[in-house]
């Protein structure tokens, strides 16, 4: 049986999309330099036909002179003028300028860009140019090693190259052993092998026996590969593994199918290829962490309302739809918010294009902007997608936001964090607490959130029995929230509380000497009725 190439691109978040449909390399162009700067005030403008041109190498203006240098960038250093860094662009073959300024530009530099074919970016003067020059080189060097077999998207075909070297089926897994690439044809892979590819990580079970048997320990302290014995029971043909490490500090991990132990010649192999494989995450991460920086902006800049809801939608990558917002905290049996790091890197794994939403890391709370109507099913997929990584003793509370429109998303956050609130308090809970589907929950919830900080009046006649109460053990209260849910029917409450309709009678007329009930004006009734929902039930959470 042998993986298909649908099954093996569904795993390539690295890769773009030709227009043609043909698979790319992670090329930067303009547009994805404009995403990456987005977060800084971006302004694009000039002629749509060089936007996807890949940038390949950087020029910077020299303020002092010399020689032109050229290059598919350029980097307008010093320079003021909109119209003199298109004119410097296009003397270096340029595709595009990038100068800072917090000046729209006039329609004059505008129809310049037009003309000479150069695309202007324009970044506001709040980043610096050191700033500004690091994010773009390393950016288009990303770009540079990808095209020379060096980057992050390339590490399918480094799997197929080791997996010829050493002889058997590679699976290269990063820290948490999740799958970041593998080799392809010519190996039939045994069930633990198809389970962790299909799966995109390696099953629970398997990952049990690897620490049972000090697999992961050894990756931890040691460089040497390591042979793992094969497990019928787990479907798992024998293993070679390398640890993946970069100084002291551990990448992930190589591994390879074999049925006895490699030669010394090809675990030299196996562990070369683990320092190569090393390089190409470190690149990854480094590419990733800063694209989650600018998406994590632009995220808050949504939730809280700051700048054009429109344009900061555009900038996420994300279609002009309706979105819920979804709110996530994750805590340890031992320790509150131990795992939300854990749920930021699961929910941010993969570049945008690859993720059908778009997160933050918001105090302890994980909140993603997620295109959704009424229907939930696309929450109910992305939590599933998302959190299946963690283990079983991680405890994760979810609040889902009511359906939105961007400029709405302000509003859907609070929704979030009230439903967030809500299952926080239902330790019981598996479900996550949807907004638009347990409102009156949600409204009560608030009622009792007031009553306990204070934010009622001290003395109501249901807070007078509630003291009776605690006081007498009378169960007032309780006779009251069935009297009023029997609409005031003797028999019906009786039943509801078993116990004779005399007795609810009683005390109907002991309630009323203890405090002014006033139980004939409906108003009066009304208010009783919301002031006994901040109360809980007896036997309730």
């Amino acid at each position: 049986m042998s993986i298909d190439d649908n099954k093996r691109g569904c795993l390539r978040t690295g890769q773009d999309t030709r227009a043609d449909g043909t698979g790319a390399g992670r090329v930067t162009n303009i547009d994805r330099l404009v995403n990456i700067l987005g977060g800084y005030g971006v302004q694009l403008f000039g002629p749509d036909s060089v936007r996807g041109t890949p940038l390949r190498s950087v020029a910077m203006n020299d303020p002092a002179g010399g020689e032109t240098v050229f290059g598919d960038l350029f980097l307008a250093v010093g320079v003021a003028s909109v119209a003199r860094a298109v004119r410097l662009a296009a003397r270096a073959r340029s595709a595009v300028v990038v100068l800072r300024g917090d000046t729209e530009p006039d329609a004059a530099a505008r129809a310049r860009a037009e003309r000479a074919g150069v695309a202007v970016v324009l970044v506001d003067t709040s980043l610096s140019w050191s700033q500004l020059a690091g994010i773009v080189y390393g950016v288009v060097q990303e770009a540079r090693e990808t095209e020379a077999g060096r980057g992050p998207s390339d590490l399918f075909a480094l799997a197929d190259t080791i997996a010829a070297a050493v002889g058997g089926p590679v699976t290269i897994e990063d820290q948490m052993s999740r799958v970041a690439a593998y080799s392809g044809e010519g190996y039939t892979p045994d069930p633990a092998r198809l389970a962790t590819i299909l799966g995109r990580r390696a099953p629970e079970e398997v990952r049990e026996l690897f620490e049972r048997i000090g697999v992961f320990t050894h990756l931890s302290t040691s460089d040497e590969p390591l042979f793992v014995a094969p497990s019928a029971e787990h479907g798992l043909e024998g293993r070679m593994v390398a640890a993946v490490r970069v100084g002291r500090e551990l990448l992930g991990s190589l591994w390879v199918t074999c049925d006895r132990p490699l030669s010394d010649q090809r675990a030299a192999v196996l562990a070369n290829g683990a320092r190569t494989v090393a390089t190409h995450l470190l690149r990854a991460r480094v590419s990733a962490d800063l694209e989650r920086q600018v998406e994590s902006e632009l995220v808050i800049q949504s939730i809280e309302g700051h700048g054009d809801p429109a344009a900061v939608i555009g900038r996420l990558g994300l279609p002009p739809n309706r979105f819920r917002v979804i709110a996530v905290q994750a805590h340890t049996p031992h320790e509150r918010h131990a795992a939300i790091l854990r749920v930021f890197e699961y929910a941010t794994t993969g570049f945008g294009w690859s993720r059908p939403g778009r997160s933050t890391l918001f105090g302890n709370t994980v909140y993603t902007v997620l295109p959704c109507e009424t229907d939930c099913t696309p929450v109910h997929a992305w939590l599933r997608d998302t959190l299946r990584g963690l283990g079983r003793d991680i405890i994760v509370t979810v609040g889902v936001g009511g359906p939105a429109a961007a400029a709405q998303l302000p509003a859907s956050r609070r929704e979030a964090d009230e439903s967030l609130a809500l299952h926080a308090s239902r330790p019981d809970a598996s479900e996550p607490v949807v907004y638009d589907e347990s409102w009156s929950a949600i409204v009560l919830h608030r009622l009792r959130a007031a009553v306990e900080a204070g934010r009622t009046p001290e003395q109501t006649p249901v807070s007078v029995l509630a003291a009776h109460d605690a006081a007498h053990a009378t169960g007032y209260l309780a006779t009251l929230r069935a009297w009023l849910d029997a609409q005031g029917d003797l028999s019906e409450a009786a039943e509801s509380l078993g116990v004779h309709p005399n007795t609810v009678r009683y005390r109907m007329r002991k309630m009323a000497e203890v405090t002014d009930l006033r139980l004939d004006d409906p108003a009066a009734r009304l208010t009783a009725s919301v002031l006994l929902a901040a109360y809980p039930e007896p036997g309730s959470a």
